[in-house]
């Protein structure tokens, strides 16, 4: 049943799903609201949080027949999948320099590009990196980090349908997790997709917003979503109340090198629904539309990050006082 009511800014408003009831009276207008010592204190909480080393570097599905070149702090590598599974290395052939992600897999092997050598995972010169596939996320380990023997992942859906989205920024995962601890920037900053937004519960290491998804023009489903940060380079949003309560969003941050990150956005969606299993097997049609809704957001939001990078980056090159509102002062250094 749709029901009536009004947008942030006053306009027509017409709601599907769940009621949810009315979302609680603004105390604060936003930027106030919006507190950036808060904000500061959260990431700071995150960033603490132990990722075990694991970095995400791609999609499972972007690893098939081919080797793929992947960039991880400032290490250029290539991951394959070969007879005995996924292997990483970096991509740099000892024989003379070419790149093995130019290469090509030949019954399981990586061969090189130039003289056609075959990897050899025994040879020292060719060692392995620990590689983690968790079916939708491809993961590399690498050292600077006490370890962890899997990724530090949130409770995903156990039927969902899925989409991955990649994203290059210049920023590092500290402003990816930043910009998702600012629920209210998003009822401003994304017009075209939010309707309205209100935070209902500011924990210390989560926050709950009820938001109301633009699907077409003045009709849109509103939800409770909960944000919170398993580890250091990941913020989860999951549904907790309303249409596709149990839905989950995971948003990664890879630092490519010092000022270039990779943000990569998995969408596991699920409903109770009767229909919902129609949809999961239309997964190879609907999943680029929810890629693109996924990038439309995001290519708004790394404006975003990169903002706040550079703003970092300015305050570090010319320490002068500044306003507290700004939220620099006492912050943790960028997760790696």
């Amino acid at each position: 049943m749709l029901r009536r009511t009004e947008d942030r800014h006053g306009r027509r408003l017409w709601l599907f799903g769940q009621d949810l009831g009315p979302p609680p009276p603004a105390v604060q207008p936003d930027w106030q609201a919006a507190e950036p010592r808060w904000i500061a204190e959260a990431l700071r909480r995150a960033l603490a949080r132990p990722a075990g080393g694991w970095h995400v570097v791609a999609a499972s599905a972007a690893l098939r027949d081919k080797p793929l070149a992947a960039q991880v702090l400032g290490q250029s590598l290539v991951l394959w999948r070969g007879a005995q599974g996924l292997h990483a290395t970096a991509d740099h052939c000892p024989h003379l320099g070419a790149r093995w992600s130019d290469g090509h897999l030949a019954g399981g092997r990586l061969i090189c590009p130039w003289h056609g050598l075959a990897f050899d995972p025994a040879a020292p010169c060719n060692p392995l990196l620990p590689v983690h596939d968790d079916g939708v996320l491809v993961w590399v380990q690498l050292p600077g980090e006490a370890p962890l023997p899997a990724p530090v992942l949130p409770p995903r859906p156990a039927q969902a349908l899925v989409s991955v989205m990649t994203l290059p920024a210049r920023c590092t995962p500290r402003e990816v997790l930043e910009n998702r601890l600012d629920p209210w920037h998003g009822a401003h900053f994304h017009r075209h997709s939010f309707a309205r937004l209100a935070v209902l519960e500011r924990a210390a290491d989560s926050i709950t917003v009820r938001v109301a998804f633009r699907v077409a023009g003045p009709l849109a489903v509103e939800v409770d979503a909960r944000f919170h940060c398993p580890q250091a380079r990941c913020i989860a949003m999951t549904i907790v109340a309303g249409e596709g309560t149990g839905s989950v969003v995971e948003t990664h941050g890879t630092a490519l090198g010092p000022d270039r990150c990779q943000i990569t956005e998995a969408v596991f969606a699920t409903s109770a629904r009767p229909g919902f299993a129609v949809a999961r097997r239309l997964g190879a049609l609907i999943a680029p539309y929810m890629r693109f809704a996924a990038r439309r957001l995001w290519v708004e939001d790394a404006a975003y990050c990169e903002r706040r990078y550079a703003l970092r980056q300015q305050a570090a090159a010319e320490p002068t006082p500044s306003c507290p509102s700004q939220g620099f002062a006492d912050e943790p250094e960028p997760a790696r």
